[in-house]
């Protein structure tokens, strides 16, 4: 059976009660894994905890957690905790974030993003091993601690959020997974590549890593509704979250529709900004439309090289749209 996961639905009116009731629908449908995300709401170690009390099977994960959040040993800390609690389902999700983030909602400067991240996760690995953490970084100075209690399990996956070349080839080096995100379904074959020869250049069995795309879905049987929800998320990244995601698509055969997105984002055109994601855009860069083309496109991600595609659902989409895609795509 394919394995699936999905990101908790991030409406700013959520309640407690349905993130433990999506969590359990996925978890009866047969979905790998729930992917917590942190931006500048909930915290996601809090939330995975509510959902690791209220669920038995299903994979837990934190996607994603930015590096400039915490210390690595806060991050590393919390991670085996959360473990422990949830008897061996956590999963941790990393990345570098962005400036427009980092630096005017953490007032942390945005400096040095591949070398932060790759501190992190060796890092968090050497906490998590249970030994004596010694290191000696460019970020980093650490000596004469270890973790005060033995993790449940000592090889916790650690995944790495990256888009970029050199980001992705620091995945493949360092980390457990990659997880891309506005990478088209057909260019994660030639993205992956660089993951798998990241690993391969440090001896590492790529076998045993994980490729989790995170993928902009909404399906409905009025799949109008459902590619209008996914218009406007994409249109928010690449008009109004920096140049990271823009440089993205861009790269990947969509720069013209890129720039009218920006271009109209920045002029405060919000609604030109969305109709400038073509149909072109969602059939690469989403799973949108009716159920049998959601399922369709997926097909599509494993055989570019996913092992588990992330559904993410726009902040955007109703209730009923979220149910009624979760329930259409669930892998049983």
């Amino acid at each position: 059976m394919p394995e699936v996961g999905l990101v908790a639905p991030y409406w700013s009116d959520l309640k407690t009660e349905e993130l433990v009731e999506t969590a359990r629908l996925a978890e009866e449908l047969g979905y790998h894994s729930i992917w917590v995300p942190e931006m500048w709401g909930r915290d996601a170690f809090s939330i995975l905890g509510l959902i690791a009390a209220n669920t038995k099977r299903i994979k837990l994960a934190t996607g994603i957690i930015p590096v400039y959040s915490r210390s690595p040993a806060v991050i590393a800390q919390t991670i085996a905790t959360l473990d422990e609690i949830s008897g061996g389902r956590m999963m941790l999700g990393l990345g570098a974030s962005g400036p427009v983030v980092i630096e005017n909602w953490h007032g942390v400067p945005f400096e040095k993003p591949l070398q932060r991240t790759r501190e992190y996760v060796e890092i968090i690995k050497m906490i998590l091993g249970g030994g004596r953490v010694d290191y000696e970084g460019e970020i980093f100075s650490l000596k004469g601690f270890r973790l005060q209690f033995k993790p449940l399990r000592s090889d916790i996956p650690v995944l790495v959020a990256a888009i970029g070349p050199r980001n992705v080839r620091l995945a493949g080096e360092t980390a457990d997974g990659w997880i891309p995100f506005l990478v088209p379904v057909k260019g994660l074959s030639d993205a992956g590549k660089v993951f798998l020869d990241g690993a391969g250049a440090r001896g590492r069995d790529t076998d045993k890593l994980m490729v989790c795309p995170y993928i902009t879905t909404a399906v409905s049987e009025d799949p109008d509704s459902a590619k209008d929800a996914v218009r406007e998320h994409i249109a928010y990244y690449i008009g109004g979250m920096g140049t990271f995601y823009f440089n993205t698509v861009s790269r990947y055969g969509f720069a013209d529709e890129a720039q009218a997105i920006r271009s109209a984002w920045e002029g405060g055109k919000k609604g030109a900004a969305i109709e400038a994601v073509s149909d072109r855009m969602l059939d690469s860069l989403s799973v949108s439309g009716t159920p049998a083309h959601g399922k369709s496109v997926l097909a599509d991600y494993y055989k570019s090289g996913a092992n588990i595609p992330v559904l993410v659902f726009p902040p955007k989409a109703s209730r009923a749209l979220v149910r009624e895609t979760i329930i259409s795509l669930a892998p049983k």
